[in-house]
């Protein structure tokens, strides 16, 4: 497979007027991204570079031997694992909502917490309306 030569990626950067890039290549078996929708999509063997630019972002570029799409997997049945504890029992303080409303709240608000809520919130308003 194509292996990533962090000297040679720093030239090009030069090139263009990128300087003081670190670059790290990390040894990986796979790396995983967990999409919004609850999908993951799996790289496997990997070649994994990572550059940081001073006062910008951090790239990660990966290349792999093959990428698989799968469904998130979630422990003991729970879609509690695809959330931060402490985050569903925040929504659950803020709104009175039961675990299971505020997972569902988060699972639809993409986990941010602040949208759960108002997401919880607008609900009860338009119950209590009709």
């Amino acid at each position: 497979m194509f292996r990533m030569n962090p000297n040679d990626i720093k030239k090009q950067l030069r090139k263009l007027g990128i300087k003081n890039v670190n670059i790290k290549n990390i040894e990986a078996e796979e790396v995983i991204i967990r999409t919004l929708d609850g999908k993951e999509l799996v790289a496997v063997s990997p070649n994994v570079v990572i550059m940081e630019i001073p006062g910008s972002s951090v790239m990660i570029q990966v290349l792999a031997a093959e990428l698989r799409e799968q469904e998130m997997e979630t422990t003991s049945g729970d879609s509690l694992s695809m959330f931060n504890e402490e985050d569903v029992n925040l929504v659950m303080e803020q709104t009175g909502a039961s675990k299971e409303e505020a997972i569902e709240a988060l699972r639809e608000a993409g986990g941010d917490i602040a949208a759960a809520i108002m997401l919880i919130e607008e609900r009860r308003r338009a119950s209590e309306a009709s």
